[in-house]
């Protein structure tokens, strides 16, 4: 489905957005969407193909910016590993939701707190689980250039990223203020960092 951006589009998805986050991507309707934008049913399906179409285009795009950063963040681990002789500490996730979710709470809050019936309902456990292969990688290619790499099991290690990764976004699920969100920022840092250093040998 093309992604355009005329004017009937910009209206569809601007209210398609204020329809998801008050009910819910579960409640919402297509008939209740084409109402608040003016718009018969009809003409909304020129843009999409349902209503999960809908909301996969209203949060696409910041699931790609999540993916992208991680890839960027593991090729940066991993090309200091393969080049250099000794690895320093570079960003972690929480850089990640300083730079990019945190300042568009808003989308974020869309993607995990109204996204039940939608292929994304399980956002947090996918990136955790993500996360974890990644991890189980990296982690070796550190213990064979001599780092005293803990050797933690695969199901200790989920239970460390699912916290960890709750702990980041629970402001996003309940709207925390901008301000509120960062001091929890600070605290998850200051709580979970050192531990992850510790446990790759850095």
């Amino acid at each position: 489905m093309p992604r355009d951006k005329t004017a009937n589009h910009i209206k569809i998805m601007a209210a398609a957005r204020e329809e998801f986050m008050e009910v819910g991507f579960e409640k919402a309707s297509m008939r209740s969407i084409g109402e608040r934008c003016g718009m018969t049913a009809a003409g909304i399906y020129r843009h999409c193909r349902d209503k999960e179409d809908l909301f996969d285009q209203l949060v696409a795009p910041a699931v790609a910016r999540i993916n992208e950063w991680l890839e960027g963040h593991i090729s940066r681990y991993v090309g200091d590993v393969q080049s250099k002789e000794h690895v320093m500490w570079r960003d972690s996730e929480v850089d990640m939701m300083r730079e990019i979710v945190y300042p568009h709470m808003e989308e974020y809050h869309l993607l995990l707190a109204k996204s039940q019936g939608t292929k994304y309902e399980n956002f947090l456990h996918d990136l955790t689980e993500q996360h974890q292969d990644q991890l189980l990688g990296y982690m070796p290619m550190l213990s064979e250039k001599g780092y005293k790499v803990w050797k933690i099991d695969p199901k200790e290690l989920h239970l460390l990223l699912s916290a960890y990764t709750t702990a980041m976004f629970e402001p996003v699920i309940h709207n925390y203020s901008l301000e509120e969100a960062n001091r929890c920022l600070e605290t998850v840092e200051a709580f979970f960092l050192p531990g992850w250093k510790l446990l790759m040998g850095l």
